[in-house]
């Protein structure tokens, strides 16, 4: 939750972010924010790593998202996704142990191909 004088700012920092849970469709908790990937050429946020099935912030399932996908909700507290958790959970997904992979073009491909998002690169 925002405090009274961060609330009307539109700027938050990546520690605020990471954490921060994710919402689906119907306004149910399908993950978290895990980490925001950002272009060092244009310094915009790209992409991020959502969480879904993780207990105690072990053992859940990593997803790459187009940053566009996540909208902010402060009714909810955190970001909401249009989407179902079962949408989430047969996107395009990696391992804690393979975190490279995001960075792969071809899995980026298959994640923006999934999303339907136009890529930034």
């Amino acid at each position: 939750m925002l405090d009274e004088k961060t609330r009307d700012h539109s700027l938050i920092g990546s520690d605020r972010v990471e954490g921060t849970s994710v919402y689906g469709k119907e306004n149910n908790k399908i993950g978290s924010v895990q980490r925001i990937m950002i272009d060092k050429l244009s310094g915009q946020a790209r992409d991020v790593e959502v969480s879904v099935g993780a207990f105690l912030g072990m053992g859940g399932k990593l997803h790459s998202l187009p940053w566009e996908k996540l909208k902010y909700n402060s009714e909810l507290g955190g970001y909401k996704l249009d989407v179902t958790e079962e949408q989430l959970k047969n996107a395009p997904t990696y391992s804690d142990n393979d975190r490279e992979q995001q960075l792969d073009r071809d899995y980026q491909s298959r994640v923006y191909s999934y999303w339907v998002a136009t890529p930034y690169w």
